[in-house]
């Protein structure tokens, strides 16, 4: 146990609001096992690690535990609280969760990490934490031991975007294509950073690489098309791989996936169908592809109908 799990759980009224719940102080925490997990709707960390926390809401409420959703969002369009509602809906979070659109919760618990699990006891005491995915097993008797309780784990599988990453065969890492904390960018002649320019083919993409095609500009946290017809290209080597979009104020954008230069077919993301067709609705996080055959190291584009489209990072599995 660390100094970290020694402390009095910060009060969570830096929130900006509370959704599924009245606001939760110690008064009403009292007594109660909590469960305080930080997450944010586009990191596909959390996405994988959803469904132990869901299960483990629903399955020992009854015996005392309550879990609480700290939303602190990454991107700037993760603070627009309605597409925190429908992020809620997709992924059956019927638990309550706090707005923390400031960052008073996360400071006032010194975190750093999507997710971020934080186990507090009845007195109010953190006893335990994880950053990160994995470790479920222990994560779950830690709950049953501060609620006093003994039972078979529950039974957990993931689907689509929540399903666990393939790590045998994960090579590439997170990729964010705004200049604040882009790396790999492959395009001839460099970046252009806050103002359009238009970007020329390139032949090939070494390994872990990204380029653009069309006229773009570069900002500090994502790339925006200026031109329909633009494209994304990045060479990788995992399962599955995503891409974090969003559209602003744009009607929905209709885009394509070619994978090695062909429709994807059987290796479809759940957000693309098998000739690569996709739509670009909401801001979130968009699995295009996912690999049923043997994983190798393969060129995937993703190209735009319409300007507006707005891109953030790429993530694998």
């Amino acid at each position: 146990m660390t100094a970290l799990d020694r402390r009095h759980m910060p009060s969570l009224g830096g929130a900006a609001e509370w959704l599924n719940s009245e606001p939760l102080g110690r008064p009403e925490l009292r007594g109660h096992v909590v469960l305080v997990d930080f997450w944010t709707l586009t990191c596909i960390n959390w996405l994988r690690a959803q469904p132990y926390i869901r299960a483990w809401s629903q399955a020992y409420r009854n015996d005392g535990l309550v879990v609480i959703g700290g939303h602190t969002p990454e991107f700037s369009f993760e603070h627009e609280i309605d597409r925190v509602r429908h992020a809620m809906t997709e992924r059956g979070i019927d638990y309550p969760v706090v707005i923390d659109n400031d960052y008073g919760v996360w400071s006032a618990f010194d975190n750093h990490y999507w997710p971020a699990l934080y186990f507090v006891d009845a007195d109010g005491i953190i006893r335990g934490h994880h950053f990160g995915e994995g470790r479920y097993e222990q994560s779950e008797r830690v709950i049953q031991r501060l609620l006093g309780v003994e039972r078979k784990l529950v039974r957990v599988e993931g689907f689509g975007v929540e399903a666990a990453a393939d790590w045998d065969h994960l090579r590439t890492p997170e990729t964010y294509l705004g200049y604040e904390r882009s790396e790999h960018f492959a395009s001839p002649d460099g970046a252009a950073f806050d103002e359009r320019r238009v970007y020329a083919p390139l032949e090939r993409l070494r390994s872990h690489h990204w380029a653009l095609v069309g006229q773009w500009t570069i900002g500090r946290e994502h790339v925006v098309l200026n031109q329909a017809g633009g494209s994304i290209a990045c060479r990788f080597h995992a399962r599955d791989a995503h891409l974090v979009l969003s559209r602003g104020t744009h009607d929905p954008i209709a885009f394509r996936v070619l994978v090695d230069g062909e429709a994807p077919g059987r290796s479809h993301g759940v957000d693309v169908d098998e000739d690569g067709n996709g739509l670009l609705r909401d801001g979130r996080l968009y699995q295009l592809v996912r690999e049923h055959d043997t994983v190798r190291e393969r060129t995937m584009q993703i190209t735009f109908l319409e300007s507006g489209a707005e891109a953030y990072a790429f993530t694998f599995g």
